[in-house]
Protein backbone atom coordinates (compact mmCIF):
# COMPACT_ATOMS: atom_id res chain seq x y z
CA UNK A 1 0.00 0.00 0.00
CA UNK A 2 2.85 2.40 0.87
CA UNK A 3 4.41 1.83 -2.55
CA UNK A 4 1.12 2.59 -4.31
CA UNK A 5 0.81 5.82 -2.28
CA UNK A 6 4.34 6.81 -3.29
CA UNK A 7 3.55 6.06 -6.92
CA UNK A 8 0.33 8.07 -6.75
CA UNK A 9 2.30 10.95 -5.19
CA UNK A 10 4.90 10.81 -7.97
CA UNK A 11 2.25 10.61 -10.71
CA UNK A 12 0.32 13.55 -9.24
CA UNK A 13 3.54 15.55 -8.98
CA UNK A 14 4.43 14.89 -12.63
CA UNK A 15 0.90 15.85 -13.70
CA UNK A 16 0.79 19.07 -11.64
CA UNK A 17 4.31 20.06 -12.61
CA UNK A 18 3.45 19.61 -16.29
CA UNK A 19 0.62 22.15 -15.95
CA UNK A 20 3.24 24.87 -15.64
CA UNK A 21 4.36 26.68 -18.73
CA UNK A 22 7.19 28.98 -19.70
CA UNK A 23 4.89 31.99 -19.64
CA UNK A 24 4.35 31.46 -15.88
CA UNK A 25 7.89 30.47 -14.93
CA UNK A 26 8.90 33.96 -13.84
CA UNK A 27 5.76 34.20 -11.66
CA UNK A 28 6.51 30.92 -9.87
CA UNK A 29 10.19 31.75 -9.45
CA UNK A 30 9.18 35.13 -7.99
CA UNK A 31 6.50 33.84 -5.61
CA UNK A 32 8.64 30.98 -4.29
CA UNK A 33 11.14 33.43 -2.75
CA UNK A 34 10.41 34.18 0.90
CA UNK A 35 11.82 37.72 0.79
CA UNK A 36 9.17 38.99 -1.62
CA UNK A 37 6.57 38.30 1.07
CA UNK A 38 8.21 40.62 3.63
CA UNK A 39 5.55 43.33 3.06
CA UNK A 40 2.91 40.75 4.02
CA UNK A 41 4.78 39.95 7.24
CA UNK A 42 4.98 43.66 8.04
CA UNK A 43 1.23 43.89 7.41
CA UNK A 44 0.65 40.95 9.79
CA UNK A 45 2.72 42.78 12.42
CA UNK A 46 0.74 45.98 11.86
CA UNK A 47 -2.56 44.09 12.32
CA UNK A 48 -1.30 42.48 15.53
CA UNK A 49 -0.34 45.87 16.98
CA UNK A 50 -3.58 47.42 15.74
CA UNK A 51 -5.86 44.85 17.39
CA UNK A 52 -3.72 43.95 20.42
CA UNK A 53 -2.39 46.94 22.27
CA UNK A 54 0.89 47.31 24.15
CA UNK A 55 2.23 44.26 25.96
CA UNK A 56 -0.43 41.97 24.50
CA UNK A 57 0.78 42.80 21.00
CA UNK A 58 4.35 41.99 22.03
CA UNK A 59 3.21 38.65 23.49
CA UNK A 60 1.34 37.79 20.28
CA UNK A 61 4.30 38.81 18.11
CA UNK A 62 6.68 36.78 20.30
CA UNK A 63 4.48 33.71 19.97
CA UNK A 64 4.25 34.22 16.22
CA UNK A 65 8.04 34.15 16.03
CA UNK A 66 8.17 31.11 18.35
CA UNK A 67 5.63 29.35 16.13
CA UNK A 68 7.80 29.96 13.09
CA UNK A 69 11.07 28.95 14.78
CA UNK A 70 9.66 25.74 16.32
CA UNK A 71 8.04 24.75 13.02
CA UNK A 72 11.20 25.49 11.06
CA UNK A 73 13.46 23.52 13.43
CA UNK A 74 11.07 20.56 13.50
CA UNK A 75 10.94 20.62 9.70
CA UNK A 76 14.74 20.53 9.43
CA UNK A 77 14.92 17.66 11.91
CA UNK A 78 12.36 15.57 10.01
CA UNK A 79 13.97 16.33 6.63
CA UNK A 80 17.32 15.04 7.87
CA UNK A 81 15.76 11.99 9.49
CA UNK A 82 13.62 10.98 6.49
CA UNK A 83 16.17 11.93 3.83
CA UNK A 84 13.79 11.89 0.86
CA UNK A 85 15.33 13.22 -2.36
CA UNK A 86 13.63 16.16 -4.00
CA UNK A 87 12.03 15.41 -7.36
CA UNK A 88 14.55 17.67 -9.11
CA UNK A 89 17.32 15.34 -7.84
CA UNK A 90 15.69 12.09 -9.02
CA UNK A 91 17.25 11.02 -12.31
CA UNK A 92 14.11 9.13 -13.41
CA UNK A 93 12.24 12.45 -13.51
CA UNK A 94 14.82 14.35 -15.56
CA UNK A 95 12.87 14.00 -18.81
CA UNK A 96 9.40 14.08 -17.24
CA UNK A 97 9.32 17.31 -15.26
CA UNK A 98 10.11 20.96 -15.57
CA UNK A 99 12.90 21.96 -13.15
CA UNK A 100 13.28 25.66 -12.41
CA UNK A 101 15.29 25.32 -9.21
CA UNK A 102 17.86 22.78 -8.05
CA UNK A 103 18.17 22.73 -4.26
CA UNK A 104 20.08 19.79 -2.82
CA UNK A 105 18.42 19.62 0.59
CA UNK A 106 15.85 16.94 1.33
CA UNK A 107 12.22 17.08 0.31
CA UNK A 108 9.99 15.63 3.03
CA UNK A 109 8.31 17.69 4.20
CA UNK A 110 8.13 21.15 2.69
CA UNK A 111 9.53 23.92 4.85
CA UNK A 112 7.72 26.44 2.66
CA UNK A 113 4.44 24.68 3.47
CA UNK A 114 5.05 24.14 7.17
CA UNK A 115 6.28 27.66 7.90
CA UNK A 116 3.76 29.52 5.72
CA UNK A 117 0.79 27.58 7.08
CA UNK A 118 2.11 27.93 10.66
CA UNK A 119 2.47 31.70 10.33
CA UNK A 120 -0.84 32.19 8.53
CA UNK A 121 -2.84 29.91 10.81
CA UNK A 122 -1.43 31.54 13.93
CA UNK A 123 -2.26 35.03 12.61
CA UNK A 124 -5.75 33.94 11.53
CA UNK A 125 -6.45 32.36 14.92
CA UNK A 126 -5.28 35.49 16.75
CA UNK A 127 -7.22 37.93 14.55
CA UNK A 128 -10.34 36.03 13.46
CA UNK A 129 -12.47 37.61 16.20
CA UNK A 130 -11.46 41.10 15.04
CA UNK A 131 -11.77 40.79 11.27
CA UNK A 132 -13.19 38.05 9.08
CA UNK A 133 -11.05 39.36 6.19
CA UNK A 134 -8.03 37.76 7.82
CA UNK A 135 -9.00 34.43 6.24
CA UNK A 136 -7.86 35.89 2.92
CA UNK A 137 -4.35 35.55 4.31
CA UNK A 138 -4.51 31.89 3.26
CA UNK A 139 -4.05 33.03 -0.34
CA UNK A 140 -0.37 33.52 0.51
CA UNK A 141 0.52 29.97 1.58
CA UNK A 142 -1.56 28.47 -1.23
CA UNK A 143 0.38 30.43 -3.87
CA UNK A 144 3.65 29.97 -1.99
CA UNK A 145 3.39 26.17 -1.73
CA UNK A 146 2.00 25.74 -5.24
CA UNK A 147 5.19 27.35 -6.51
CA UNK A 148 7.18 24.48 -5.02
CA UNK A 149 5.51 21.98 -7.33
CA UNK A 150 5.81 24.20 -10.38
CA UNK A 151 9.53 24.84 -9.82
CA UNK A 152 10.03 21.08 -9.49
CA UNK A 153 11.23 20.70 -5.91
CA UNK A 154 8.37 19.16 -3.88
CA UNK A 155 5.91 16.31 -4.16
CA UNK A 156 2.25 16.92 -3.24
CA UNK A 157 2.72 14.82 -0.07
CA UNK A 158 5.57 17.13 0.99
CA UNK A 159 3.20 20.07 0.66
CA UNK A 160 0.24 18.38 2.36
CA UNK A 161 2.21 17.07 5.34
CA UNK A 162 4.10 20.36 5.67
CA UNK A 163 0.84 22.34 5.73
CA UNK A 164 -0.63 19.95 8.31
CA UNK A 165 2.45 20.20 10.54
CA UNK A 166 2.38 24.01 10.29
CA UNK A 167 -1.28 24.12 11.25
CA UNK A 168 -0.70 21.84 14.26
CA UNK A 169 2.20 23.99 15.50
CA UNK A 170 0.08 27.12 15.02
CA UNK A 171 -2.73 25.69 17.17
CA UNK A 172 -0.28 24.65 19.91
CA UNK A 173 1.34 28.08 20.10
CA UNK A 174 -2.01 29.87 19.72
CA UNK A 175 -3.33 28.03 22.79
CA UNK A 176 -0.19 28.85 24.78
CA UNK A 177 -0.39 32.49 23.71
CA UNK A 178 -4.06 32.79 24.64
CA UNK A 179 -3.34 31.37 28.11
CA UNK A 180 -0.65 33.99 28.70
CA UNK A 181 -2.80 36.82 27.35
CA UNK A 182 -5.77 35.70 29.45
CA UNK A 183 -3.55 35.44 32.55
CA UNK A 184 -2.12 38.89 31.86
CA UNK A 185 -5.65 40.30 31.47
CA UNK A 186 -6.61 38.86 34.86
CA UNK A 187 -3.55 40.39 36.51
CA UNK A 188 -4.23 43.80 34.96
CA UNK A 189 -7.89 43.77 36.04
CA UNK A 190 -7.32 42.68 39.65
Amino acid sequence: MFESLKQWDRDLFVFLNSLGGESFDSFWLFTTRIEIWIPLFIFFGFLIFYYYKGRKALVVLTFLVLTFVATYLFTLLVKEYVGRLRPNNVEAFAELIRILQKPNSYSFFSGHASSSFAITTFVVLMLRNYTKWIYLAYIWPIIFVSSRIFVGVHYPSDIFVGALVGIVFAFIFYNLCKKIIDKESLVLHS
